[in-house]
């Protein structure tokens, strides 16, 4: 099956989510099924000698693709129809050159920070993060020589350049690391002043990258190869899979970026399969119509909590004002849309431990929305950030980051909003 991104659009040029249904694939292809089959197979048969040899040698870099040349099924660790249509759509979204999926996010960063990182090298990274991400950045690459230094979200790039450089080690700079908004504060990191950043201590050959974890914002409501970024990168599992049934990662970014990310993909074998990426093709056909709706009922559920007087606190993009400075600017340059994430600090508790029960008696109070982890998914979902996904961040640190004993984060899913709304008041209320 040839791989043809480039289809014609009969003289209009059609929005992503019309062409999430047939990008890439043509019917002919799989006995005119209207769908994409999954194509479950580990191997692929070559016409000729010849082919499987100049295969091989685009596969493995030995030589670049001749001008109009296709690059071809060899083996599902390399590469699948299910997988290269995937990627082809979700490139869409972004409008990237390529794309390259795995079988999680942790997959996916963590793929990128190895190949684009050496011993020697420091990493620069926002914080919070994602408590996998943190424990990837703080315990594992110190053991192969490479740094890591954080700064908080409020900070502005000049702040950011003048801790840079007291360190002392602003030559060893090899990539910003970014994650925005934040996990699970909903902080925001301005991207264009990261890549100013990151070009004041670029040299001729060596470009500092700037990687963001998109996550949050899944591929509709910010775009940050627009703002500068090299490299976009995602769980997949959340918006992008939105039904809580498949673990995937995708990592986006120019054609020679993500060759070489592909490279080291297919030596580590972490690539998705093609059960993940059949299932993923489908769930791109609802993902606008899905985090539409998200958002619409995320953006009731918050105005609703301000206003109860059990919540201390609302952690929600669509409460940011003028008089939130920084944030509020950074929100209106980088921002489609307020998401359905949000957080909000519970009320009432005089110290931490009291915090947290009050916090665990709202959790087993629930009835409609599942305590779980994860997010993005058709339902809603609640969890305590700082005994669950950020347990592994040393306790001053989550202090530092506002990841308290009282903080709830919340995902809100596709269900009616009112329904929603009553599920937390009643978790909220008295008895």
């Amino acid at each position: 099956m040839p791989k043809e991104k480039h289809q014609p659009d009969h003289g209009r040029k059609l929005k992503p989510e019309s062409r999430m249904m047939s990008y890439g694939y043509h019917p002919e292809w799989s006995e005119g099924a209207i769908k994409c089959p999954v194509f479950q197979t580990s191997t692929f048969v070559f016409r000729s000698a010849e082919q499987g040899k100049a295969f091989f040698e685009v596969a493995y870099g030995l030589r670049a693709a001749r001008p109009k040349e296709k690059s071809g099924l060899i083996y599902s660790r390399i590469n699948n129809p299910d997988l290269e249509i995937l990627e082809d759509r979700l490139s869409l979204w972004e409008e990237a050159e390529d794309c390259a999926v795995f079988e999680s996010g942790m997959g996916a960063i963590t793929t990128a920070f190895l190949e684009f990182l050496k011993p020697g090298d420091l990493i620069l990274t926002s914080a919070p993060l994602y408590g996998g991400t943190d424990h990837f950045l703080h315990s594992f690459l110190p053991k192969i020589g490479i740094e890591s230094m954080e700064f908080q979200p409020r900070q502005e790039g000049a702040d950011i350049i003048k801790q840079l450089e007291a360190s002392g080690k602003q030559d060893r700079l090899a990539m910003i690391y970014i994650e925005t908004p934040a996990n699970p504060t909903n902080a925001l990191i301005d991207i264009e002043a990261c890549r100013a950043i990151a070009d004041r201590y670029s040299k001729e050959g060596k470009r500092v990258l700037v990687a963001v974890d998109n996550t949050y914002m899944g591929p509709l409501w910010q775009h940050p190869l627009k703002h500068g970024a090299d490299l976009v990168l995602y769980s997949a599992t959340k918006y992008i899979g939105g039904h809580s049934d498949v673990i995937a990662g995708a990592c986006l970014g120019s054609g020679e970026l993500i060759h070489r990310v592909k490279g080291l993909r297919t030596f580590m074998g972490n690539m998705a399969g093609p059960w993940t990426g059949w299932l993923l093709l489908r769930s791109l056909e609802t993902l606008k119509v899905r985090m539409e709706q998200q958002a619409a009922n995320a953006e009731k559920v918050a105005a609703w909590l301000t206003k109860h007087p059990k919540v201390e606190k609302v952690y929600y993009l669509g409460l940011l004002t003028p008089e939130d400075g920084q944030q509020y600017r950074i929100y209106r340059k980088q921002h489609n849309s307020p998401g359905a994430m949000m957080a909000f600090d519970i009320n009432g508790g005089a110290d931490g431990q009291d915090s947290e029960r009050l916090a665990f008696r709202f959790l087993n109070r629930l009835k409609l929305i599942k305590l779980a982890v994860s997010l993005g998914s058709t339902e809603s979902l609640a969890e305590h950030p700082a005994t669950m996904t950020h347990i592994g961040v040393g306790a001053h640190h989550r202090a530092e980051m506002n990841i308290t004993e009282k903080l709830i984060r919340l995902s809100i899913g596709v269900e009616d909003y009112g329904d929603i709304i009553w599920d937390i008041d009643q978790a909220l209320g008295e008895g």
